[in-house]
């Protein structure tokens, strides 16, 4: 067999199975959690934008989510997630720009019910995939309700979690395989069709109505009682209340593997003691909530620009060998800079500064566009004053997380 079956290939399986040609077992599907199970998962969006029926940009997304199960209690688990959601920039090298960051906790039962407080906004798309509480065989299809919710803070100004709810039809494919593994593929398809009229008198401007729909294969891992990917085709329409037209339509794709905790502290001596042997000058090692974190400071760039000087690529290639202990992280590079000049201006040049550092790590660690990301603070994370040159020399740095996850 083929490692990814096309839809017709997937229709002719289905139809022998179906006609007693080939084999046909029922199997039971239902979520296995055990405490401390931790999961990570990369999505990647690749999106067309049309706005009143013309074409506006194309946009690459991704998603990296890291899960761990902190509490399980008879046939649920109670899940802590983080959802890091960022969107590429073309230049000399393709960068992932980190736009957001959301915690969630929530609880999903074994058949794949959601128990999650209205605060939340991630997981976008829940209680997908539900299964039923029966084996089922080739060709077998069911029915059950599920939501997707969307963050329209930016834009809309609704400041709760804009949900709304559809119907999913399922049927299960069969067995094949996902990248030489053995797999239950699941086909997985719903239609949007929603009116708000509910904020008309609470928002200038909302989505009055949201249509759309989505259509996925889920490759399921029988053993684990896990996802391990999923391949989507998509499309939404936001019809404003101002009369203008919004859709996004495209492809996306994921894949979930479990991931290792990572020691931090362990690390962060590791570092230390590399960081000293080496001679790493303006460098420190310290620990975060997303892992641990390599502080340059006093960073030299050209002025006012995001050009490094001479000098300070030897100190990036330093930093370089002390990554390469760490092959399996994905690695987010964050710009800070003095109080100095306009609050925009200082934003921008931060982002490009971690953009240029980013691509100088991308090319000597020879690594995947997904495994980094960027972001710029500006001045708005300071470590010292900035009223003294001290304070700004301090200021003045790039930071590279090694994440946990």
């Amino acid at each position: 067999m083929t490692e990814r079956y096309g839809k017709l290939t997937l229709c002719l399986l289905l139809m022998l199975m179906l006609s007693g040609i080939l084999p046909v077992s029922a199997v039971e599907f239902a979520y296995k959690s055990a405490l401390d199970d931790q999961y990570r998962i990369l999505s990647k969006v690749d999106e067309r934008v049309y706005i009143n029926g013309t074409y506006s940009h194309h946009a690459n997304i991704l998603n990296k989510i890291s899960a761990k199960v902190v509490e399980v209690q008879d046939d649920k688990a109670k899940i802590e997630a983080t959802f890091l959601t960022s969107e590429s920039r073309e230049g000399n090298v393709t960068v992932y720009e980190l736009n957001q960051e959301y915690e969630s906790t929530f609880w999903r039962s074994r058949l794949g019910r959601y128990e999650i407080a209205p605060i939340y906004y991630m997981p976008v798309v829940r209680d997908v995939p539900t299964f039923p509480d029966r084996d089922l065989k080739p060709g077998d299809s069911w029915q059950a309700d599920g939501e997707e919710v969307h963050d329209l803070r930016q834009g809309y100004g609704i400041p709760d979690p804009f949900l709304f709810p559809m119907t999913v039809n399922y049927r299960y494919l069969g067995e094949g395989t996902y990248e030489g593994k053995n797999a239950d593929l699941i086909s997985i398809q719903y239609s949007i069709a929603q009116r708000a009229d509910s904020y008309y008198d609470r928002y200038p401007l909302y989505p009055r109505r949201i249509t759309g729909y989505s259509d996925q294969i889920m490759y399921w891992d029988r053993q684990e009682g896990q996802p391990m990917a999923y391949e989507e085709n998509f499309s939404i329409v936001f019809d404003l209340s101002n009369g203008d037209s919004y859709e996004f339509t495209g492809t996306a794709t994921a894949r979930q593997v479990r991931s290792r905790s990572m020691d931090k502290e362990t690390v962060k001596d590791e570092l230390e003691r590399r960081i000293a042997e080496n001679g790493i000058p303006d460098a420190g090692v310290r620990v975060g909530d997303d892992g641990v974190i390599i502080s340059l400071e006093n960073i030299q760039f050209k002025a006012d620009s995001a050009v490094p000087l001479p000098g300070e690529m030897d100190k990036l290639k330093r930093v370089v060998s002390l990554l390469k202990l760490y092959p399996d992280r994905d690695i987010l590079v964050t710009g800070h800079t003095a109080l100095a000049g306009t609050a925009e201006g200082r934003m921008a040049l931060s982002l490009e500064r971690a953009r240029t550092v980013a691509a100088f790590l991308k090319d000597e660690l020879n690594i995947d566009d997904d495994r980094l990301m960027i972001e710029g603070k500006g001045a708005g994370a300071p470590v010292a004053p900035n009223d003294t040159e001290e304070g700004k020399r301090k200021n003045r740095r790039v930071e590279i997380t090694i994440l946990e996850n």
